[in-house]
């Protein structure tokens, strides 16, 4: 039976791991939905397209790499290096994940002007599924591109601009994730003060059991 403090340590390690598994299958899916864009699909794959895919990869391996050295850490209970490398390890996937975060909260404070980057640099048939996503006509004024929500230059003028309903879109799923990435910057602050708990206890262990041998070394006497 593992302690209590243990046990909470393991608790938490393992969800901590979990939150890389997240990550890999959101950048797997991610990649592959931009590859095949549909109408239902478009509006987020234009944003994950600009989204750093690759520093959240690289986040859920560090994670990976983390969760490792607390294996060797929980099974040699008299060695405390593993939990110290563990803990520094844990600092890093805090910052990394941090930085991601910030880097998404920084772009929803110029969601339009980023967007209208986006449209530019997309195709013409990109921009036509957009348009029929959100039953809008153009980003912002015309030119627009001729389908069948926007069939005409009449029609395109009692339609609404894609700006705005793209930038609520837009603003609503950077919040979910960058709230994302601040949870699991949450999850790791726990994370490192349960092993700073564990590091304690195993201290305490050992000084324990070094007063036991004096004390066995002088009974000898």
């Amino acid at each position: 039976m593992l302690p209590t403090y243990l046990s909470v340590f393991l608790f938490v390690d393992v969800l901590f791991a979990a939150t890389g598994g997240l990550l890999v299958a959101v950048v797997v899916i991610s990649r592959h939905a931009i590859s095949a864009p549909t109408m239902e699909n478009v509006a987020p794959n234009l944003l994950l397209a600009h989204a750093p895919l690759n520093g959240a990869l690289a986040d859920a391996g560090l994670i990976f790499l983390t969760f490792v050295t607390s294996v060797p850490g929980l099974i040699l209970s008299k060695n405390r290096s593993w939990l110290r490398i563990h803990s520094w390890m844990v600092l890093a996937c805090i910052t990394v994940t941090l930085v991601i975060g910030l880097d998404v909260w920084f772009s929803t404070l110029k969601t339009r002007s980023n967007l209208a980057v986006m449209w530019n640099a997309e195709s013409s048939d990109m921009q036509r599924l957009l348009q029929q996503r959100f039953k809008c006509c153009g980003y912002m004024t015309i030119p627009f591109h001729t389908d069948s929500t926007c069939p005409s230059g009449l029609d395109a003028l009692s339609k609404p601009n894609c700006v705005g309903p793209l930038s609520d879109y837009a603003n609503n799923f950077l919040d979910l994730v960058f709230t994302a990435m601040f949870g699991i910057v949450g999850l790791s602050a726990i994370l490192f003060l349960c092993g700073l708990v564990v590091l304690k206890k195993r201290g305490e262990e050992q000084r324990y059991r070094h007063i036991d041998e004096k004390s066995e070394h002088y009974n000898r006497f």
